[in-house]
């Protein structure tokens, strides 16, 4: 299927999981008040690189290609900045550097919670310390900063909750996505696409 017409299949559905996620958000920033003090300009999350899935790195593929139209000097960067990071990550990428897929099980965790902490995000434009694709952004960066809940327990930017509670903290929990709706997205996006498995920004956007 052609990404054009793979985006209109998606975007509805992916359109109503940001619209549920970035509301999540907006509660957990109205609960934190001066805690959370995620600004833009802030780049403390834009360092180091972290797996996003198949519906991310659409996402992401999508909002570029709209910058291509808009703004194609921008785009060209983005893509520059792309194909320079995924060339000095490939030696040691701990997954397939053709296909970009990480490799998946515990040893493979283990290998990727120690890779590229400091590369900066491809994405990140250095000068301005903002985000190119904001809107365009992945799941990881759209919770980052208010306390989300995992299997290690309820995490928090090193930044923000200086001062809080450990109650709290908790009381201003951010439940993104309570219905799980991103599964049901990403299971389509890799039975149309064929892609599967999580990759990084800069594999997803070289060229």
């Amino acid at each position: 299927m052609p990404n054009s017409l793979l985006a209109a299949k998606f975007a509805s559905k992916d359109r109503e999981l940001i619209q549920i996620v970035d509301a999540a958000l907006a509660d957990a920033a109205r609960r934190s008040g001066e805690w959370l003090v995620c600004r833009p300009g802030c780049t403390q999350c834009c360092v180091g690189v972290f797996a996003i899935n198949q519906l991310d790195a659409l996402r992401l593929r999508n909002g570029l290609a709209d910058l291509v139209q808009r703004a194609p000097d921008r785009a060209a960067r983005i893509i520059d900045r792309a194909s320079e990071s995924a060339r000095r990550l490939s030696a040691d990428f701990p997954g397939n550097a053709t296909t970009g897929v990480l490799e998946e099980g515990a040893q493979a965790d283990m290998n990727f919670s120690h890779f590229a902490d400091d590369e900066p995000c491809p994405v990140l434009d250095p000068e301005t310390g903002n985000c190119e694709l904001y809107e365009s952004r992945p799941m990881t960066c759209r919770v980052f900063g208010p306390p989300v809940r995992s299997q290690a327990g309820l995490g928090v930017c090193e930044l923000c909750y200086h001062g809080a509670s450990s109650d709290e903290i908790a009381a201003c929990e951010m439940k993104p996505d309570p219905d799980d709706l991103e599964s049901s997205v990403l299971q389509g996006v890799e039975e149309n696409t064929g892609a599967r498995g999580n990759t990084i920004i800069a594999f997803a956007l070289r060229r």
